[in-house]
């Protein structure tokens, strides 16, 4: 029933001619086809089910990366040439059925690969195992879009289409929009720019339909229903991209030109292990991560073994935190070499941000 009442709500939407006069209803539709995919996505309580055997993978390392894609595509030959790691691989569809952890280390980084079973048409909706592969999907810091190069871009719609609908946003931003639900007071909308299809009207009847008729609302960019659905449902995740274009082995040097200049795009060839370097050093500046180098008192920096951390989480703070929670209490100043320090060294505080490949000691009370 839930399938037939989303089917009804997608062709009204494509029946609706997109005006400023229907935005109002558009947004109305939308609203009701999200949490109508969140209902059929989300699992019932008390079934018992979980995500299933071999997806519960333990995250480890600095990062973790999935590969994501359609049957048949290379991404196991890919895993296995990069990690060193086997996973099952034969000329024939569904090879994969578990998720298979590899790891690697590149820069310094500890990074775990995740080739996750070949999404399918319909994954979003609960076909075949797709809503596992998408969850575990979810906890990535990056994801890797495998795709055939011999084969129509309309698989990396597709996919893309799979992961909108559970939530997964690639390579965006989240929507400058300020949301805050209150007690009474009724609906408060404030714009600091002009808005091309959000007005009064429309912010009002979309959270009528999430049932909330006081909250403050401030659109601090040209924002669309689909954004403001995102913040309200509030369960989406924004994770980097990158489509990985396999088989290049077996097209021109011209067709190879036309697709280098795709964005977000690397060709490589799996079997041949062609492009790897180029991969792995766009996989690195996706990924947004920083190398801190540690000094014992009297000793020389140790540049084999760096704590790494997220580019938004890089203070003397963070990196105690990283290292053992009791660190932080012991702290009373660091020593700081590089280019987040005016002086080398410089002594600092937990609240100092450091910048890649810096070197700290650190001085307990």
């Amino acid at each position: 029933l839930s399938i037939l009442v989303k089917a009804s709500l997608c062709c009204s939407m494509a029946r609706t001619q997109k005006n400023k006069a229907t935005s109002n209803h558009l947004g109305l539709l939308k609203a009701r086809l999200a949490k109508m995919r969140r209902e059929l996505i989300t699992p019932k309580g008390g079934s018992g089910g979980g995500t299933g055997e071999g997806f519960d993978v333990a995250k480890t390392g600095d990062a973790r990366i999935g590969f994501v894609g359609f049957p048949s595509v290379g991404k196991s030959t890919l895993l296995s040439n990069l990690a060193g790691v086997y996973s099952e691989v034969a000329a024939y569809e569904f090879t994969t059925l578990t998720t298979v952890p590899g790891v690697i280390r590149y820069k310094g980084a500890k990074i775990q690969l995740l080739d996750l079973p070949g999404i399918i048409e319909g994954a979003k909706d609960g076909k075949g195992r797709g809503r596992q592969v998408i969850a575990v999907a979810r906890t990535c810091n990056l994801i890797l879009i495998v795709l055939d190069v011999l084969k129509p871009l309309g698989h990396k719609k597709l996919i893309e289409h799979e992961l909108e609908g559970f939530g997964i946003r690639l390579n965006k931003q989240p929507p400058n929009i300020g949301f805050k639900k209150k007690d009474k007071g009724g609906i408060n909308f404030t714009v600091t720019c002009p808005q091309s299809e959000l007005d009064g009207d429309a912010v009002k009847s979309i959270l009528a339909e999430y049932k909330i008729h006081n909250a403050d609302i401030t659109l601090r960019s040209d924002s669309t229903a689909d954004d403001l659905i995102d913040v309200v449902e509030g369960n989406r995740v924004y994770i980097p991209c990158i489509y990985v274009l396999n088989k290049i082995d077996q097209i021109s040097i011209e067709e190879l030109d036309i697709i280098y200049k795709v964005p977000h795009c690397v060709p490589i060839s799996a079997h041949s292990r062609w492009n790897f370097d180029d991969l792995l050093e766009k996989m690195w500046d996706y990924l947004h991560l920083v190398r801190i180098y540690t000094k014992p008192k009297g000793q020389l920096p140790d540049y084999t073994s760096p704590v790494v951390l997220p580019t938004e989480h890089t203070a003397v703070e963070d990196f105690c935190l990283k290292i053992h929670k009791s660190l932080l209490k012991e702290l009373k100043y660091a020593l700081v070499w590089g280019a987040s320090v005016k002086h080398n060294p410089q002594k600092v505080g937990k609240d100092h941000v450091m910048e890649d490949e810096d070197v700290i000691q650190l001085v307990k009370k």
